[in-house]
Order: C-alpha cells, then sequence, then structure tokens
C-alpha cells in the first residue's frame, strides 16, 4: 500500500473523529490493507465509542503485536479488560504499562501524533481498580500509597477519593485515554497530498507579438530515426524578407537597402505602409510594399552537406579493416562445417565413473568431436594409450595427437615424447583420471611450417578467409599477415586467427615430433 493513500484514510479518519462520526472514522480505518500501530489504535477507540469491546481488545492485540514497547497500549487494553472481567490479564497489562514507562513518571506522545500524557500513577490507579474487582482490598490500598508518593501529574483529588472509596470498599472505575484523543498523521505530511504547482503559470516578458497572452507550448511533435527539424514550407510562418529594389532612406528611422537584400520584418505594416524591420543590426523602417517573403529553404545539395542542428545521428565509425591473406593455390578446399572440438557434460560425471574405476586402473577421458571414456592399468604406455584411444575413435594412430594439462596449469603438453614427463599413464594420472585432448593430424604438402602453436582458446570464424579451431588444437604456422594475424593450418583447413589466441609450445621447428 502506498504511504500517500495510508495518510489520506488516517487522515479522513481522523477528521470524522474530530466531528464525532465514528461509523465514518472506522470505515476509512478498514480500508487500510497495512495498517500501523497507531492506526490500529484509533481503530480500537473507535470500536469502544461504538461499544463493541471485543472488536476493540483484538485491535489492541493487534496494536501491541506491531509495536511492544507502547506502553498507552497496554494502559489501555488493561481498561478494556476490567471491563470483561478478564481481571488477571489487565493486571499483567498494568504491570507491562509501568515497566514501559521505563523509570519515567511521565510519557508525552505528542511526537507521535497523540495528545495525551501518560502518568505512572494513572497506571497504579488501573492496578488498584483490579486489585478492588478481586476483592483485595489492601493490597488495591497499598498500590494507591504507593501512587500518591509519585511525582509529576495533575492528581487533583483522584488518590484522596479513590483512598475513601476503598476504605467503603466500592469499587474503582478504571481510567482511560480521552475518547477525542487519536493518533493523527504529521501536519508536514498531510500537507504534502495535495499536489502543488511549483512552476506556476508561465509569464510573457518580451515578446514580438502585441497583447500576447501567451496560449501554451505547442505539443511535442513525432521524431523519425535519424535527426528532427522543424518543417518550415517556404516562406511560411517565416519573418524574412527580401528586398524587391534598392531603397534609399527618405525620412526620419528609414533605413537604406540595396536590392535583394535580406532583412527580418520586426513589426506589423502600420497606416503609412510602413514596416519596421531589422537589417544589419540596426531597426528601422522600410515601405511594405517593396518586400517579398524569403524562401529560407536550402537546396538538397546543400542540406546533405550540411551539420543537422536537431537530434544527431550516431557516430558513422567503421571498424579497422581485417587483413587481406592471400589463400595459397596448393590449400585444399575448406570444409564447409568445420569440427567443433567442444567439450561435453559428461565432465560433470568424473567423480561418479572414478568411483566405478577398479583398483589398479586409471579412468581415462578423451576430449574428441566427442567425448569417450575409457579404463586402462596404470601400467599402459603412452603409446599403448594412444593406440586404444585410435581403436576407440576408429582412427589412424599415426594421424592422433594427444595433450594433456598440468595441475593448476591452461597450457595443453604432448603426451609422452622427448620432452614428455612421463612414459605410462601413471605419470600424469591425478585421483586415478586422466584427462586427454585429442586432435587428428592432417599432412600439408607444398607449404613450410614455421614453428606449431597451440590453442588457448575456442575461436570461430568471422569470415571466409578465416581458422577456426578449438581449445588444445594444434596450429601450424606457415606465415605472419601482421603484427596481430598469423596464418595457419588446423585439420586440414588454412586460414588466418589472432595470434593472440594460440601460445608457441616449442621454439623449434617440431614438424612430425609428438606423440
Amino acid at each position: 500500500m502506498l504511504y500517500t493513500e495510508l495518510l489520506r484514510l488516517w487522515d479522513g479518519a481522523v477528521q470524522s473523529a474530530d466531528s464525532q462520526d465514528w461509523v465514518g472514522a472506522l470505515s476509512q480505518l478498514q480500508q487500510i490493507s497495512e495498517p500501523t500501530s497507531r492506526t490500529l489504535f484509533n481503530t480500537a477507540s473507535a470500536q469502544l465509542m461504538l461499544g463493541q469491546l471485543h472488536l476493540a481488545l483484538k485491535a489492541l492485540d493487534l496494536t501491541i503485536a506491531k509495536d511492544e514497547r507502547l506502553a498507552v497500549g497496554f494502559f489501555q487494553r488493561a481498561a478494556v479488560m476490567m471491563q470483561i472481567d478478564r481481571l488477571e490479564e489487565a493486571l499483567s497489562d498494568c504491570i507491562w504499562a509501568q515497566k514501559h514507562m521505563r523509570g519515567n513518571t511521565v510519557i508525552d506522545y505528542r511526537q507521535l501524533g497523540l495528545r495525551f500524557k501518560l502518568y505512572s500513577w494513572q497506571v497504579l490507579y488501573n492496578a488498584a481498580a483490579v486489585y478492588c474487582r478481586m476483592g483485595q482490598w489492601e493490597q488495591a490500598r497499598e498500590v494507591l500509597l504507593s501512587a500518591s508518593q509519585e511525582r509529576g501529574g495533575v492528581r487533583g483529588g483522584n488518590i484522596e477519593a479513590a483512598l475513601d472509596s476503598i476504605l467503603r470498599e466500592e469499587v474503582l472505575a478504571p481510567l482511560l485515554v480521552p475518547d477525542n484523543v487519536v493518533f493523527r498523521p504529521r501536519k508536514q505530511d498531510v500537507e504534502q497530498l495535495q499536489q502543488r504547482d511549483f512552476l506556476g503559470k508561465a509569464k510573457v516578458i518580451s515578446s514580438m507579438i502585441p497583447n500576447d497572452d501567451f496560449g501554451g507550448f505547442e505539443p511535442l511533435r513525432l521524431q523519425k530515426p535519424g535527426f528532427y527539424e522543424p518543417k518550415v514550407d517556404g516562406a511560411q510562418d517565416s519573418r524574412y524578407m527580401r528586398m524587391r529594389v534598392p531603397y534609399m532612406a527618405r525620412g526620419p528611422r528609414q533605413l537604406t537597402v540595396p536590392g535583394g537584400a535580406m532583412v527580418f520584418l520586426f513589426g506589423e505594416e502600420d497606416r503609412d505602409g510602413m514596416a519596421t524591420v531589422i537589417y544589419d543590426g540596426q531597426r528601422g523602417l522600410l515601405p511594405m510594399s517593396l518586400l517579398d517573403p524569403a524562401d529560407v529553404k536550402t537546396s538538397k545539395g546543400k542540406k546533405e552537406n550540411r551539420v543537422p542542428s536537431g537530434i544527431p545521428l550516431p557516430p558513422g565509425l567503421k571498424p579497422p579493416t581485417r587483413p587481406q591473406a592471400q589463400p595459397s593455390p596448393a590449400a585444399p578446399p575448406r570444409a564447409s562445417e568445420p569440427p567443433q572440438y567442444t567439450e561435453n557434460p559428461a565432465r560433470d560425471q568424473h567423480a561418479d565413473e572414478a568411483q566405478g574405476a577398479e583398483a589398479g586402473s586409471v579412468l581415462v577421458k578423451v576430449h574428441f568431436t566427442y567425448t569417450v571414456a575409457l579404463s586402462v592399468p596404470l601400467e599402459t604406455t603412452n603409446h599403448e594409450i594412444k593406440d586404444c584411444i585410435a581403436q576407440k575413435l576408429g582412427q589412424p594412430a599415426s594421424q592422433l595427437r594427444l595433450r594433456y594439462k598440468q595441475h593448476g596449469s591452461r597450457m595443453l603438453i604432448p603426451l609422452g615424447g622427448e620432452g614428455g614427463p612421463g612414459r605410462t599413464v601413471q605419470d600424469v594420472a591425478e585421483a586415478g583420471r586422466v584427462t586427454l585432448w585429442c586432435q587428428k593430424e592432417d599432412p600439408l604438402a607444398n607449404r613450410s611450417i614455421l614453428h606449431q602453436m597451440v590453442a588457448l582458446y575456442d575461436y570461430t570464424a568471422q569470415g571466409p578467409e578465416d581458422l577456426e579451431f578449438s581449445e588444445g588444437d594444434t596450429i601450424d604456422i606457415l606465415g605472419e599477415v601482421n603484427e596481430v594475424w598469423l596464418e595457419g593450418h588446423s585439420a586440414g583447413n588454412i586460414g588466418i586467427f589472432p595470434g593472440c589466441f594460440a601460445y608457441r609450445e616449442n621454439a623449434n621447428i617440431t614438424e612430425g615430433s609428438g606423440l
């Protein structure tokens, strides 16, 4: 619920309560969907005035649930409970009210919008009234004597009269918050509910139109893509005029203007046929019969080269041109759909697969165009595992290249070979698992290989001249296009790619090397 709507209903209920219309006040308070402790207290006050004690008690229960330290809420609920003979609970509320007084003799609720001061002796008076209804006259007398010693508050003869009533064993009437006292919203908040015109009405300070009373601004115009310029059809709505023939000044305030000159019509034509114009920074009179409306529209050719004066178009920036690589005549035809080296979601299942591996074996996961997994003994050599993978994939072992990642590194290292860290699969296994990247090597003829690089990331071709590859693929470097782009060969395709997408595996030429 919006706070403004709550304020409007709350203020309306208070105004109804001031006019003693408790039914109307209760109706507006019940429309508040998210009541506060103060509006609930007002609801209880309205129901008390209508004689609905049980409904008032429920409203006070909700009030205390919203604000558990509202002493006046406990004070009011104790008085209502005495009227419906729930004396034990009424005495408990008096004790809680005295506790939430926090040792103060008085609490002023005006800051919260309630024009009422709750005194400590009033709480003790209600406690004595409870004891009277219980028949504990001596306890009631002791409580009243302690109330008479409390400081503050205009008690008058209330305590003395109450002591006389107890001596005669007459039941005391409970004290309540006055009937017309309710929680009120802040005056500043209520004033904000009324709409204010902070700008006020527009006032004409200076205008070239006589007796201009300013009827309002022009409504918004529909804008089209591009830039917006006000439309002016020829001389329509234009106050620029052109001299038909030269004119020499013949009287005071008249101007000398050559023929064909452009002037601005500042005033309307007078009885003598003269009009006030501005020419060359001077204001004077010219015969209206010598002025023709000037066409302020520019030609199409000039308009195209003119800088727009409205909403500008987006800047016409173009991306830098890409290097034009000359395809080799001996390059094999590019595959229509290059293989996608993507990882399979089966990686997330490695924990379950590792637990199923037998003792003394290693679970090998191979990323090819698809992902396969196989279990091999720990003593399996790298050559043997390569043969197993080739048989599993149905590819010649001589055309497969295997790589792996060391722990905590992104670099892909060839499996085995002279620079490899081990000869068996056990040397590269971690926690009984090995993940390998497999790539099929296609022989390259009639081109010299400068060196080889390994892909750090996947690269998707942006044009027909690009070389597409996946992470872990080996790329044969055939040449350098410029400082950024390289020409390479991978998976039977030749193209260019950004050099930052790969790293150099070995400074020496490694044709045919690697397992």
